[in-house]
């Protein structure tokens, strides 16, 4: 039980580690100036963007694992009617 506690720590650790880093780093341009709202706003968007890609992704998988045997089904019909 420890060990697999351990593994998944490590695991998450490492993969929090390259998600991190390619983010941009805004904290270097000073507060309030045009530049750090144009770097924050990218990084929102971008964000923003990957949320909403990932949210569309598991859509469309969820859709092929849940229909897959219906439609399935259906293109079996299609060939006996057809035949």
């Amino acid at each position: 039980m420890k060990t697999k506690l351990a593994l998944t720590s490590l695991l998450i650790l490492i993969f929090n580690n390259f998600a991190l880093s390619n983010e941009i780093n805004c904290k270097e341009i000073k507060k309030f100036s045009t530049k750090y709202f144009k770097c924050k706003g990218n990084l929102l968007k971008n964000k923003t963007i990957y949320a909403g890609q990932n949210i569309i992704q598991s859509t469309k998988d969820y859709q092929k694992k849940e229909w897959s045997d219906e439609k399935k089904k259906i293109d079996n019909m299609k060939k006996k009617v057809l035949d």
